[in-house]
C-alpha cells in the first residue's frame, strides 16, 4: 500500500483549508485546560482526515484529537492532529501545522507533516526515507550540542507549579550545553529538526497526536525518538488512554546522547 501518496495528498487538501481560514477564525480554551486551544478549522481538518481515512481504509482504526477514538478492532491505527500549534493559528502566528500518523501494531509506519503557511510537506514510510516536497532530507550531522539549536515545546501547570519550574531548570541546562533553545511549541519545530536547521527536540507534555507522525519521519531522516529520558514510547494502550501524557527527546544518536546526560541529571 502506497501510504506516502495518501498522506501527502490529504495533507494537501487541509492544507489549502487552513490556509484559507488563517486569520480569519476565533478560538476557544478546552475546560479544564487553558493551554487547549480549539478552532472550527481544528474540527474541519479533523473531519477532512477522518473521512478520507474511512473511504480508503474503512477497516482500519482512528484516533483524531477532536473527534476521539474509532475502534475497529484493527492493527492499523490512524492517529490526527488537525492543527498542532492551535494557540499559534488562532493568534495569527504561521507556526502551526498538521499530524497525520499511522501505527501498525503500535509501531509508525508511515506519516507526515504539513505546514501550511509555508507550503511544505514532510512525508516518511518505514524503510523509504523522509521527504519534503519530494527532496530527501536527513537530520543535522553535528556531534557537538553546543552547536546546535535545541527546541524545546512547555506547556505552564498551574496544577503543578513546582513542575513546570522543575522543567525550567532543565531547560537552562540544555540552554548551556547548546547554541540556544528555540520554541513554537508545534509541528514547526519537528519540521525544523527533520532537515538539520534544529539538532534536536524535547518535550514532557504531549498526547499520542503530538508523537505517532512526527516519530517515523524524524527516524526515516536518521534520528532517534524515545521519551525524554531515552526510554522506547509505547503506543499500545492509545485507543483505551488517548489522553495518556508522553514526553520525548528526538535528535542523532550522538547529540541523542548528549542530551540524555543533562535529562538524567535532573
Amino acid at each position: 500500500m502506497d501510504y506516502k501518496s495518501f498522506i501527502a495528498d490529504n495533507l494537501q487538501k487541509t492544507s489549502e483549508l487552513c490556509r484559507q481560514q488563517f486569520g480569519k477564525v476565533s478560538s476557544t480554551v478546552k475546560v479544564g485546560d487553558n493551554n487547549q486551544v480549539l478552532t472550527e478549522t481544528d474540527i474541519a481538518v479533523g473531519k477532512l482526515l477522518v473521512a478520507a481515512i474511512q473511504k480508503q481504509f474503512p477497516q482500519h482504526s482512528i484516533i483524531d484529537e477532536e473527534a476521539g477514538v474509532i475502534d475497529n478492532t484493527s492493527d492499523y491505527i490512524w492517529i490526527v492532529d488537525p492543527i498542532d500549534g492551535t494557540s499559534n493559528f488562532a493568534n495569527g502566528i504561521p507556526t502551526y501545522g498538521t499530524f497525520l500518523g499511522l501505527l501498525h501494531n503500535y509501531q509508525p509506519i508511515a506519516g507526515g507533516i504539513a505546514l501550511p503557511n509555508f507550503n511544505d510537506i514532510i512525508i516518511a514510510e518505514q524503510g523509504k526515507g523522509a521527504w519534503r516536497n519530494d527532496q530527501r532530507i536527513y537530520i543535522s550531522a553535528e556531534k557537538d550540542l553546543k552547536n546546535v539549536l535545541v527546541a524545546y515545546g512547555i506547556d505552564g501547570r498551574v496544577d503543578k507549579p513546582e513542575h513546570t519550574q522543575r522543567e525550567m531548570l532543565t531547560i537552562g541546562e540544555i540552554a548551556n550545553h547548546s547554541r540556544n533553545i528555540r520554541t513554537s511549541n508545534s509541528a514547526f519545530d519537528a519540521v525544523l529538526m527533520t532537515d538539520g536547521r534544529y539538532g534536536a527536540s524535547l518535550n514532557q507534555n504531549s498526547k499520542i497526536w503530538d508523537n505517532a507522525a512526527q516519530q517515523i519521519v524524524i527516524e526515516e531522516a536518521g534520528g532517534i525518538y524515545t521519551d525524554f529520558f531515552g526510554q522506547p514510547i509505547d503506543y499500545s494502550d492509545g485507543l483505551q488512554n488517548p489522553e495518556k501524557n508522553f514526553t520525548w527527546c528526538a535528535a542523532s544518536p550522538t547529540l541523542h546522547k548528549q542530551l540524555q546526560q543533562i535529562t538524567h541529571h535532573k
